[in-house]
């Protein structure tokens, strides 16, 4: 009697330490589907963006550039993302390319909806929808919800006053699952939009 209560309190043990390793590892590893786009030929992808290096060379008055990350239009409405990594609690943002994406924001605004987030994000596992980045609006830039700092408050060593300084303090924390929500319900909102 002895043994078959110590069998049955082991099996049943056994069987609740199971079912929370199940249940910690559901939450733990919980990821989105299979990325919905892929780059299939990742040389190929490289070396395309490596030849555009060479076209600004030295002797050249013009310099510099950058790109969008992400631009999405939907029915005539656009959504489009900028990330930006953290080094120390902020981000840093080129002067001339705020003052692109400001105009660029005005002048789709002004016909269609737009809406232009800045992300700032740590080394982060996209693929995991609870992991987190920051974000702000356009909107929240242009009305002074977000400083538009020129050169780092906390270090007066900054001396390059062709950058804007964003502290994580004044952006939103997201999560990746958040952000999608996001736009997506931008894409729902476009949906609405005569072409």
């Amino acid at each position: 009697m002895t043994n078959e209560t110590i069998d049955l309190i082991d099996t049943l043990y056994d069987k609740e330490k199971i079912r929370q390793i199940d249940m910690n590892s559901q939450q733990i590893i919980r990821k989105s589907p299979k990325a919905k786009y892929q780059i299939f030929d990742e040389d190929e992808f490289t070396r395309g963006r490596e030849a555009l290096g060479d076209l600004i060379v030295h002797g050249m008055m013009a310099s510099g550039g950058t790109d969008i990350d992400w631009l999405i239009e939907h029915n005539g409405g656009f959504i489009i993302l900028e990330f930006k990594g953290f080094h120390n609690d902020k981000i840093n943002i080129a002067k001339g390319q705020m003052i692109a994406y400001e105009k660029l924001h005005e002048k789709l605004s002004q016909s269609t909806k737009c809406y232009l987030y800045i992300v700032g994000c740590d080394d982060i596992d996209f693929s995991n929808p609870d992991a987190t980045l920051w974000l702000f609006e356009m909107k929240q830039w242009k009305t002074g919800v977000i400083p538009k700092n020129a050169s780092d408050i906390y270090n007066d060593n900054s001396a390059r006053k062709n950058k804007f300084v964003v502290y994580r303090e004044y952006m939103e924390e997201v999560s990746i699952e958040r952000l999608r929500e996001i736009v997506d319900s931008h894409w729902n909102e476009f949906e609405k939009i005569i072409p």
